[in-house]
């Protein structure tokens, strides 16, 4: 994977941070976006590496207009994107339906499932065959979490997106990887679940590592959903 160009939404902590800090120590050309600078400033110093390129760029998923000056802004340095990684994403507190307040729900909505969309729709043109986009939903894809209405609902939605985009990229040659973590140590779970049991969970390392062995399944090789979950199980 040396020299090829990787982006990544949400990368200033957590699964994104450990997939930039995995994709670093393969060589990859970083781009690496969130909604604080100072945070992408400080991790470029962390990973810069020799013959690496590291462009950092804050962006909100959420808003077109940000979306577009980000691609813009990677077409000018890079003029391609091998690999994009969706993982950008929020969660809410645990609360049911009828307690949700529709801000919450909008927020969690417009994070993890329209910028999954604006993100993939920008950066489609600068992706070539032999690319491949990976898609962090969380088991919450396929599973239902009560009080997580919102939550589950973007990750529900994000599988039907990202299943739809790897059937309309099939005859181009894109790869496109569903990545389904089960719990994972991360700062998610201040507002999913404080309490939550902390030491039962994998790493976000551990998330990262998976999916730099599915990256590196030979190109005409995929890996459509990638379900990774702590052998206690489920919480």
């Amino acid at each position: 994977m040396a020299g090829k160009t990787a982006l990544i939404t949400g990368a200033s902590r957590g699964i994104g941070l450990a997939i930039a800090a995995a994709l670093a120590e393969q060589g990859c050309h970083l781009v690496l976006t969130g909604r604080k600078l100072s945070s992408l400033e400080r991790i470029k110093k962390e990973l810069t590496r020799p013959g690496i390129r590291i462009l950092v760029k804050a962006c909100d998923v959420r808003d077109p207009r940000s979306v577009r000056a980000l691609a813009a802004s990677v077409k000018s340095r890079f003029s391609r994107v091998n690999l994009l990684v969706n993982n950008a994403g929020i969660a809410h507190a645990s609360l049911p339906v009828s307690k949700l307040p529709f801000e919450a729900w909008k927020s969690v909505i417009d994070s993890n499932l329209t910028g999954m969309f604006l993100v993939s729709r920008e950066i489609l043109p600068l992706m070539h065959r032999g690319s491949t986009i990976v898609n962090n939903l969380s088991v919450a894809a396929n599973r239902v979490f009560p009080n997580s209405s919102a939550y589950n609902a973007s990750k529900h939605g994000a599988l039907g997106l990202t299943n739809t985009l790897r059937e309309e990229l099939r005859g181009q040659g894109i790869r496109v990887i569903a990545l389904l973590p089960g719990a994972t140590d991360t700062e998610i779970w201040d507002t999913l679940w404080p309490e939550a049991p902390r030491k039962n969970m994998m790493s976000a390392e551990t998330v990262a590592r998976a999916v730099v062995d599915a990256l590196l399944l030979p190109e005409n090789t995929t890996i459509e959903e990638l379900t990774i979950l702590p052998t206690t199980g489920a919480l």
